[in-house]
């Protein structure tokens, strides 16, 4: 069975699947053969407002619905995932590009999240607090903020939905997602699994199209009370003066430009593979995924001959092919970026020591991107600077812990960094120096629906995951009660 067989494709409103009310629909298109898998509806205004009215409409008696009874649902949609697990991830990699494996991985990934905002959900405890007089009790209440605009990229097309739609689900909110217009079909098919899973009409909506079109009214209307955004610095801080109009609350997860730091007591072979899976997992198209590495003198040599052999056993190709570990880039762009980072490192004295060029492949488009590994990173380097968002991996040299600890966080990013040692007294200092919302410390995948992720400076504010995500999609409401 194909995925395509049934594949909704239309927006979801109030429980409706429906067209644009212009009937026009937007092409998307398999990264690695360009070909047309499906249209979307181009949404505009007019169908984004009736998203709020549902949304608006459907808030009041889901926040009035028992906690424990919104954490089954949202419980119910993930359970759904992963039953439906294969066929999810085969819409992901057609759309995506990324290999099944990863697609799949994915799909465990998201439904994680609803899992762990299910159990929130009848957690969210008040407090009494002691009052001055005799006649008078303090309550504190936390409530749902209402109706949320949900806005998530196309890297991750399952998991940044849910980790936002999870909690604000489960806190009593209600959402109106816009997907990225490159990875929709993702965001269409879990609204899909939202109606089957009993989640009532109009607490879950989604609407496609262009982003500015779609995002104006969710910045016009009042009733809409928060904004979950990941994407690019640029846009968010576009985004974050359009709230201002509103005073809409946000969560913001930004760019990164992540580094990661190999000290000379690590250990080599953990530290190798957390590198290569930290780098090239998505073909390096992760916002938390490392950016710039950094090796003490005295295994530089050692690690950079492993790194390289690592690198050259990586597989390219089609995300559906067997065995591929790197799929394709998401657009002409992105490959573009890539070569431009290559070629600006190469010109300013560093040597290429694997890859460094695009893959032909028969059949494919021309979005393949050899794993690259470059040495001799300086900082004057767009790589050491800029997000590649591709297969690049650019190392740098260094003496001294501090050395490595300044250029690190010589960035206006702030997401996630990494580091490898032995060391019980340099990993702590070296987690503490760090100005980063996420520290991998002999780990180079920390993401987990338990703990908190965000960044810092430019790369956002606000968390998701974990017990703090709950905060975001609630308002604090003090009560000061006069006994008669």
């Amino acid at each position: 069975m194909s995925f395509k067989d049934n594949l909704k494709s239309d927006n979801l409103i109030n429980g409706e699947w429906v067209e644009a009310d212009s009937g026009e629909r937007v092409d998307v298109t398999d990264p690695a053969t360009d070909e047309v898998i499906a249209t979307i509806p181009d949404a505009g205004a007019a169908e984004t407002k009736r998203a709020i009215d549902a949304a608006h409409e459907a808030w009041t008696p889901w926040a009035a619905t028992p906690a424990a009874e919104r954490g089954k649902l949202v419980r119910k949609l993930g359970e759904l995932m992963l039953r439906d697990a294969d066929r999810l991830a085969a819409i992901m990699t057609a759309e995506q590009g990324k290999p099944l494996s990863e697609a799949r991985g994915e799909i465990n990934y998201a439904a994680s999240f609803l899992e762990w905002a299910a159990g929130e959900a009848p957690r969210m405890y008040g407090e009494t607090i002691p009052a001055n007089s005799a006649d008078k009790r303090i309550l504190v209440m936390r409530q749902p903020v209402g109706v949320c605009a949900i806005i998530t990229p196309w890297n991750f097309p399952a998991a940044m939905i849910t980790r936002k739609i999870g909690p604000a689900l489960a806190a009593g909110c209600t959402v109106v997602v816009k997907p990225a217009e490159l990875t929709p079909l993702s965001a269409i098919a879990i609204g899909e699994l939202a109606i089957e899973a009993g989640l009532p009409k109009g607490t879950v909506n989604i609407v496609t199209g262009d982003s500015k079109t779609i995002s104006k009214p969710m910045f016009e209307d009042g009733r809409v009370r928060k904004l979950s955004f990941t994407g690019s610095t640029p846009v968010g801080q576009l985004l974050m003066k359009q709230a201002s109009e509103n005073l809409l609350r946000l969560s913001m997860e930004l760019g990164g430009h992540a580094p990661f730091i190999v000290f000379d007591d690590a250990d080599l072979e953990r530290a190798v593979a957390g590198a290569v899976a930290c780098k090239f997992r998505n073909a390096g198209q992760t916002c938390i995924c490392a950016n710039r590495f950094y090796v003490q003198s005295g295994i530089y040599d050692t690690f950079m001959d492993r790194f390289a052999k690592a690198i050259g056993k990586l597989k390219v190709g089609r995300g559906t092919q067997e065995g591929v570990n790197v799929g394709p880039l998401i657009n002409d762009k992105a490959i573009e970026k890539v070569q431009e980072h290559v070629d600006d490192a190469k010109g300013k004295g560093a040597s290429i020591k694997v890859g460094g060029e695009m893959i032909k492949l028969d059949g494919l488009a021309n979005r393949f991107y050899a794993p690259t590994l470059i040495d001799g990173m300086t900082p004057d380097m767009k790589c050491a600077s800029e997000e590649t968002f591709g297969p690049v991996a650019p190392v740098a040299r260094f003496e001294k812990d501090q050395e490595a600890i300044d250029a690190a966080n010589n960035s206006p990013y702030g997401l996630a960094s990494y580091f490898y040692t032995s060391d019980a007294t340099r990993l702590m200092k070296t987690a503490e120096a760090l100005y980063y919302g996420i520290v991998g410390a002999n780990d180079a995948a920390p993401s987990t629906a338990q703990a908190p992720f965000g960044g810092v400076k430019h790369s956002g504010f606000g968390r998701e995951g974990g017990k703090y995500v709950m905060d975001e999609y609630t308002n604090v409401k003090y009560v000061s009660w006069g006994l008669v």
